[in-house]
């Protein structure tokens, strides 16, 4: 079945424009001629058109803005044509009527530009150095955000101004000018509401702390509650995830952990949990850190503004990715700009070593992969009716290697030969950035998502009873996980909202969470096939369920291999299978797929009959030499890991104090500066 193609934005924009700039000239011919019913008309749809551009196409309204003709500009345009064409339908001497009205119209505009100029300033006050969450910030005099129609300029010109525009078209008809009056004396009625509700807050007692005082309160906050490892993590919304899949295991740490992010944004983006969260945006601010107790930040992934943090010289750095594979992405030259590399296990030490990107193996330190602690391992077959079939493609990344995703040249092909299994469930999760960069790979991913529900209308069945258990869970792990925000809060009345959480929320939540799958799983219709896009359930949790993987070189397969179940890997990088194997060790225990997928019967065969599965050993040998030993665990490992390198980050602080205490009385000169500040470590 073809997928509906969607509407043409640009068309769609294009004529937006149109039906405005047509309703603005019949507004003036009209205004001209004059002509009260084409006033009255093209009025109200320029007006209603204002609306639909704001409740449904943001961006029109990005380039009217760029084009100078903003929402001020075109209220005020449209205003002035109903003054116009009310003058011209009388007397001469209406001018002295109407002046009035006028004035008043002007001093409505004027109102509304202080009100905005406010509102900045009002912004600027709420624009806190640092953000947190899980943390109480009480005494920074948090308050709820001011209304939505004070901190938007456009609505609230359209729901003040509108008054004074009815009061305008109500004059036309009968020309009666104290409809007109009424309308403008309410509009400005409304914006000196508005324009005293922000000044008070601007009183000193109303605002939130000052950014000295704020920055004071942090330092005093660090001193309290003396961290020792953090997670640090930059990057945009999409990449959350990478940040996400290392709470549990910071969670466990011997230590008091923090999580540093850098982006405003980031701070709702981070999943549930009780580590106290704090962004820094400012460079300035994140070198507070360097005179705290934090020994170790872990780093998920790289991004432009890791730099920034590895300048500090009293914390060791460590990279521990978010995910390993045989992609370039697991042996990057960055890695060599941290104080260690932590890894899962051998292989991807033999990687980096392979590489020669300069990291040198006495840096590298096996820990495992937390992670997959959890994950049920292998016990056997299928023994029910459905065979369940999780594909996982990876997405295109940035390089445009075809070999990166199979979701362009063989997702459709894999998913129509599973789907043309009987005995399949297919579970479909495709990488959350899956067209981001190649729109082939976005609409291959529309097309599979179609034929996933087709098939699913085809196959139907009854759904079962747990569902209504299902939709009591969701609300219960919604409460705990999610903040009940007032709509259009700001970051510091979510900072207030989400102040210290309650004891024991960790656990209620993991509680909360093992429940919800499991009545996720159990209230799907047998046999019917999904598409995972949401959150929940988490990608563990369809590892948990499947008894067949098939994906890409990703580390989705690194992960699988923990339970040790048969997986495949798609080959859309062009090369024979003996050359993709080469280049890509962690395939040596998978089924092989050609883009065509003509080798999924086969698979699904070697899945039922355990006896005609011939990978089972090489399994269990890429497991031990991808993931590590199974003991000690890995969160054992990755603790110990932790503990030693803060030791030795306490022994270079000691070292560096003791040198600086020595050397200063004999360095220093009259005028020079006498802090003791840590000298910044050269890179």
């Amino acid at each position: 079945m073809p997928v509906p193609l969607p509407r043409p934005p640009a068309l769609l924009k294009g004529l937006v424009t149109v039906v405005l700039a047509a309703a603005f000239a019949a507004q003036a011919v009209a205004a001209l001629l004059p002509h009260v019913p084409l006033l009255l008309a093209a009025t109200a749809v320029s007006l209603a058109t204002e609306g639909a551009l704001y409740r449904w196409q943001r961006g029109v309204l990005s380039l009217f803005a760029k084009s100078h003709a903003d929402i001020t500009v075109r209220h005020v345009l449209r205003d002035l044509l109903l003054v116009v064409g009310l003058l011209r339908l009388g007397e001469q001497d209406r001018e002295t009527v109407y002046a009035p009205l006028v004035a008043g119209l002007l001093a409505f505009y004027v109102l509304h530009c202080a009100i905005q100029a406010v509102s900045v300033l009002v912004r600027r006050t709420r624009t806190l150095p640092v953000v947190t969450r899980n943390i109480d910030a009480s005494v920074l005099r948090l308050s709820p955000a001011p209304a939505v129609l004070l901190r938007r300029p456009g609505h609230r010109l359209l729901a003040f101004g509108l008054p004074a525009t009815a009061g305008l078209l109500a004059a036309a008809p009968a020309d009666e000018p104290v409809y007109a009056a009424a309308g403008i004396a309410l509009s400005l009625a409304l914006a000196l509401t508005g324009l005293g509700t922000l000044l008070l807050r601007l009183l000193p007692g109303r605002r939130p702390a000052g950014e000295q005082e704020v920055l004071e309160w942090f330092d005093a906050w660090l001193a309290a509650y003396r961290p020792t490892v953090g997670l640090y993590f930059s990057g945009g919304a999409a990449s959350a995830y990478q940040a996400n899949m290392w709470l549990e295991p910071l969670a466990r740490v011997d230590g008091r952990p923090v999580i540093v992010l850098r982006e405003r944004f980031m701070v709702q983006k981070i999943a549930a949990t009780d580590i106290p969260i704090v962004c820094l945006p400012k460079v300035s601010t994140l070198m507070r850190l360097e005179h705290s107790t934090l020994q170790v930040l872990v780093h998920p992934s790289n991004s432009g503004k890791t730099s920034q943090v590895l300048r500090i010289p009293t914390i060791k750095h460590t990279f521990v990715n978010h995910g390993e594979s045989d992609k370039l992405s697991s042996c990057n030259p960055y890695a060599k700009a941290y104080d260690e590399v932590w890894v899962a296990g051998p292989a991807a030490r033999e990687r980096y070593a392979l590489a020669e990107v300069g990291v040198e193996d006495k840096d590298v330190v096996e820990t495992g992969r937390p992670q997959l602690d959890a994950v049920r391992p292998y016990t056997g077959p299928p023994t029910g009716a459905w065979t369940t079939v999780l594909y996982a493609p990876t997405w295109e990344g940035w390089d445009g290697n075809p070999g990166n995703t199979s979701v362009i040249a063989a997702g459709e092909n894999l998913v129509r030969a599973l789907l043309a299994d009987p005995g399949v469930r297919l579970l479909y999760k495709p990488h959350p950035l899956t067209g981001s960069v190649d729109p082939r790979a976005g609409a291959a991913d529309l097309r599979i998502r179609e034929l996933i529900r087709a098939t699913n209308r085809e196959r139907t069945g009854a759904r079962p009873s747990s569902a209504a258990e299902l939709d009591r869970l969701t609300k219960e792990l919604d409460r705990l996980t999610t903040a009940d925000f007032r709509a259009g809060a700001d970051t510091v009345e979510r900072m207030r909202v989400q102040s210290a959480p309650e004891p024991g929320r960790a656990e209620a939540v993991a509680r909360a969470t093992a429940a919800w799958e499991e009545a996720y799983w159990a209230s799907l219709p047998e046999g019917e096939h999904q598409i995972i896009t949401d959150v929940r359930p988490a990608l563990y949790s369809c590892f948990d369920v499947a008894d067949l993987l098939v994906s890409d070189v990703s580390s989705v397969i690194s992960d699988f291999l923990a339970s040790e179940k048969p997986h495949a890997v798609a080959n859309t990088s062009g090369l024979s299978e003996d050359a993709f194997r080469t280049a890509f060790p962690t395939v040596v225990a998978a089924t092989v797929l050609t883009p065509d997928a003509a080798g999924v019967p086969a698979l699904l065969e070697a899945v039922r009959h355990p006896e005609k599965d011939e990978l089972a050993e090489a399994r269990a040998a890429l497991k031990l030499r991808l993931l590590g030993p199974a003991e000690p665990p890995s969160q054992e490992r990755f603790n110990t890991a932790v503990r030693e390198l803060c030791e030795t980050a306490r022994e270079h602080r000691a070292r560096v104090a003791e040198r600086l205490t020595a050397e200063r009385p004999a360095a220093e000169l009259p005028g020079q500066r006498t802090d003791t500040a840590l000298p910044a470590a050269p890179r």
